[in-house]
């Protein structure tokens, strides 16, 4: 990174950390000034301002968008699409967060950690094909890391427009990941990345750290516990199916994507552990029942543990294009199941394949996540420790700490995680984390989401 950008991120960060402890001492800007904003937002080409929105903190004005986008940037015969973003506006001078969830939108105002340190205006992009940003054009073809890349990019330079200051990019989970996509095929767009917990699965066919972590996490009697519970939910298949049946006709719930309630209560049954470990910590090992505990208690821990509605049409149509991407680049987890040796009917039920509709085509690139995995390792920093199930993918570690970023119970597992911010009070500290070197990606993140005022729309996974 330049010494002045970073000069200019750590006064901004200075200032911005100010801002969120006093009142300002301004008035609200005049309606003049506001309107001059307005025509200059609506000036910008291909934009088109929805609506302003109420409910922003002070100093800031939210407004929904949508923004024209090429369905293939290859190829401007194929026609466009309306991308729905959000913004949050408080100053041309100030920093501009480029933000995303991987996933929909999210349409009620509210600050992310790098917008709140930065004291700075945040752009939220909803990913192509999810929520209303979705083509015409049938199938999803066009749903690859490169083509959102594209997006972002030319996000950016429309809105560079009216915000000349520096940019950092952002987003956890599946927008940590989207947000890397973006600085590895457009590495000037923004000065610097904060990625949170995003995972890079390099090989699809190897799922060793995946299956070590949930053989050798936690007390070997809370792992126990797991399975027994496990395998005494698919023990009593036919009560718990009917349970399963019953719930989802009094909510007018179906199961046609998933092909039936059967296979869906097995695919809960099999993400249970994951799921488990992913939300919870060894304190709640002592709320697993009892395998004698009664069919009631085990439906209501699976429910509870596993999120039974996820699996049905309701949701799972929702997350349609999530799932077209882990089979298609991303790749997905596998899990164990020796334990539950003759109680499974339905072979591979949690790939990726059991959530896209059948006529819908898919075909594994193995040449993408390596690709995105040379890059960081050449140009990634900062390695921060790790804890959530779903990033524990072996891959090749980037440059930082040589260990650790891939221990956790005292088990090694090569990974890049990449960098976060870490806290709101060490100004110089989350600057310098806050951003990578110009033509570099972010590194290694922890399990911490970002700091907000609004919950993120939670993966199914």
């Amino acid at each position: 990174m330049r010494p002045w950008t970073r000069r200019r991120l750590l006064v901004s960060a200075a200032s911005g950390l100010a801002a969120t402890t006093a009142a300002p001492a301004t008035a609200v800007p005049a309606a003049g000034r506001r309107d001059d904003f307005l025509a200059a937002l609506r000036a910008l080409p291909g934009l088109r301002v929805i609506e302003e929105r109420p409910g922003a903190e002070f100093g800031y004005r939210f407004f929904l968008l949508g923004m024209r986008q090429p369905v293939d940037h290859r190829n401007p015969a194929a026609g466009t699409f309306e991308q729905r973003l959000t913004l949050l506006h408080t100053s041309a001078s100030r920093p501009t967060v480029l933000f995303t969830t991987g996933y929909k939108a999210v349409l009620t105002p509210g600050r992310y950690e790098p917008t709140v340190l930065l004291g700075g205006n945040q752009i939220g992009v909803e990913h192509r094909y999810f929520g209303t940003s979705r083509p015409a054009e049938p199938g999803y073809r066009n749903l690859t890391i490169r083509q959102a890349a594209d997006d972002h990019h030319r996000i950016v330079r429309v809105f560079r427009r009216l915000y000349p200051d520096a940019w950092i990019s952002t987003g956890g989970s599946k927008g940590g990941m989207t947000s890397v996509y973006h600085r590895r095929f457009h590495p000037h767009d923004v000065d610097g990345t904060v990625a949170y917990s995003a995972p890079n699965n390099v090989d699809d066919r190897d799922n060793s750290a995946y299956i070590r972590f949930v053989e050798t996490v936690g007390t070997a009697a809370c792992r126990d516990a797991i399975k027994a519970v496990q395998r005494e939910i698919l023990l009593h298949r036919g009560e718990m199916v009917a349970r399963y049946e019953a719930w989802a006709a009094s909510e007018h719930r179906t199961f046609r994507l998933v092909g039936s309630a059967d296979k869906a209560l097995e695919i809960a049954v099999l993400r249970a552990p994951l799921m488990f470990w992913q939300r919870g910590t060894a304190a709640d090992c002592a709320a697993i029942p009892a395998p004698d505990a009664g069919t009631d208690a085990l439906y209501a821990w699976l429910d509870r543990t596993a999120l039974l509605p996820l699996y049905t049409d309701t949701v799972a149509r929702d997350f349609i294009p999530y799932f077209y991407q882990l089979g298609t680049q991303l790749g997905y987890v596998d899990v164990p199941t020796r334990h539950l040796a003759g109680l499974l009917r339905h072979p591979d039920a949690i790939k990726p394949r059991t959530f896209v509709p059948r006529d819908i085509p898919m075909r594994f690139d193995t040449d993408a996540m390596p690709d995105i995995d040379r890059w960081v390792r050449r140009h990634g920093e900062r390695p921060r420790p790790h804890r959530d199930p779903r990033r524990r993918r072996p891959h090749t570690r980037v440059r930082g700490p040589p260990r650790g970023c891939a221990r956790r119970t005292g088990q090694p597992v090569r990974g890049l995680r990449w960098a976060a911010l870490r806290s709101a009070s060490a100004l110089t500290e989350a600057s310098e984390a806050a951003t990578v070197r110009s033509q570099r990606a972010p590194t290694c993140a922890p399990h911490h989401a970002p700091a907000r005022h609004r919950s993120v729309p939670s993966s199914p996974s």
